[in-house]
């Protein structure tokens, strides 16, 4: 078995799915389909239960393509925030959630989940008090275009 510590994680073991080789600087390992093995881990994560470790978020964070600032915006919060709870393991269980949601979504193929949200991070860079304009049809009222 190969302790597969590259990812970040203490607690990764690869039964097979690699190949042991020399090199001239000591042994080497090539891992078969690492997009895939990465897939696999964040799966084990994301269904397991108990509260995310700081470094199973920061192992979701980058799965997605996600920097600190960027999931801190989407949560509310700074970025300084997610470097703690991956420095500390001590987000909050909503933040827990999210994220764990979010992972599933993106990796079911929901792209629209992760456009509503960064649409929503832009929305609170724009004025708080910009005009709504209405307009009624047969079908009710509705945001004009």
């Amino acid at each position: 078995m190969y302790h597969y510590r590259e990812c970040g994680l203490r607690n990764v073991w690869l039964a097979n799915g690699y190949d042991e080789h020399d090199t001239p600087y000591g042994p080497g390992i090539a891992i078969h389909d690492v997009e895939g093995l990465h897939r696999a881990i964040a799966h084990g994560i994301v269904n397991k239960g108990g509260k995310l470790t700081g470094s199973e978020l920061r192992f979701l964070r980058q799965e997605m393509g996600l920097s600190q600032a960027k999931l801190a915006s989407m949560l509310g919060n700074e970025a300084q925030t997610v470097a703690l709870w991956e420095k500390r393991s001590s987000q909050p269980k909503i933040a827990d959630r999210f994220i764990r949601a979010i992972y599933r979504e993106l990796d079911e193929g929901n792209a629209h989940i992760r456009d509503m949200i960064e649409r929503l991070v832009d929305s609170d860079l724009e004025e708080n008090d910009a005009r709504i304009t209405l307009e009624q049809d047969s079908g009710g009222w509705k945001v004009a275009a």
